[in-house]
């Protein structure tokens, strides 16, 4: 039986994985994310007790996924200084001796859905994140989308509400994005509470699904994708997806026609892999990785 190491590198902690073909997990542990000398030498150790075939990595970004860059495998620039211009993949290559796949943590996300969740049945989808900050990852043809560098959906510019109470701006580089509207962070700033506490304030999750229906509406425009999942922390308010239904069907305003417009819960959709979808879409990073090894050979 092939093994596959799975890690979802995230910027709190650093998920690692050992899981089979068939996309089940036998071994996990998560470690805080503390400096490249703290954090690399332990996760290396728990991959080395296991005969892997190979890696795949989802991180967090920015990250170089142009195989042909000097800087290829490397997280860029990144707020976490630590990891600034760190050769994460290299270095996980000369550790383990194994083809690594690599992409970010967002579209490792959106490829473990489209391969065992419930985006398998289409070619085209996109995978949202709403929590500590805003990510979109975009499935193309069965594979995620990279272009000039990847997807940073988390920040495309949408107009604010006017009766939007918040005083001060989240995102350090937008006064009017997504993640600066809709992220757990901007909820607290703007109502003095962590989302959790706000479970029963309509008027929290009316503006919350205000900015993720109109977001959801330039995606699907831009996109047209076949469906659309939400998940992260915030979108664990399930009071919140029948609100956005309302939304997206309010902003686009009959402009497109088609079945999925008419059956928007069965369009836009939670996360069907109980968070696992990161780790499960590494692990597919990774089996992809030894495949490509394979046709080089």
């Amino acid at each position: 039986m092939n093994l596959y190491g799975a890690l979802e590198a995230g910027g709190t902690k650093m998920v690692c994985a050992i899981a089979d073909e068939s996309g089940n997990i036998l071994e996990r542990v998560s470690l805080p994310t503390r400096t490249p000398a703290e954090t690399m030498p332990e996760m290396i150790a728990f991959f080395q007790k296991f005969d892997i075939c190979s890696l795949g990595i989802g991180c967090f970004g920015p990250v170089d996924l142009n195989p042909g860059s000097k800087t290829y495998g490397y997280i860029t620039s990144t707020p976490k200084l630590a990891w600034e211009n760190y050769p994460i993949v290299q270095e996980f290559q000369k550790a383990l001796n194994v083809p690594v796949g690599f992409d970010t943590d967002v579209n490792a996300a959106a490829l473990g859905e489209a391969t065992w969740g419930c985006t398998k049945d289409v070619k085209c989808s996109i995978y949202i994140t709403i929590g500590t900050g805003v990510g979109v990852g975009v499935i193309v043809d069965g594979k995620p989308h990279h272009g000039m560098l990847h997807p940073e959906g988390g920040h495309i510019l949408l107009n604010r509400h006017p009766n939007d109470p918040m005083e001060h701006n989240f995102c350090p580089y937008h006064t009017n994005c997504m993640e600066n509207f809709a992220a757990g962070p901007a909820i607290q700033a703007r109502w003095g509470k962590p989302a959790a506490e706000l479970a029963d304030r309509r008027e929290v999750w009316e503006l919350e699904a205000y900015y993720i229906g109109q977001a959801l509406c330039n995606y699907i425009l831009l996109l047209s994708p076949e469906r659309i999942v939400l998940g992260g922390g915030v979108m664990h308010q399930q009071q919140l997806m029948p609100l956005i239904h309302k939304e997206v069907a309010a902003q686009l305003n009959g402009y497109i026609r088609c079945d999925q417009m008419e059956h928007l819960e069965d369009y836009i959709v939670p996360a069907s892999l109980q968070d696992n979808q990161g780790i499960l879409g590494c692990a597919k990073l990774a089996m992809d990785a030894l495949k490509a090894e394979g046709v080089k050979a």
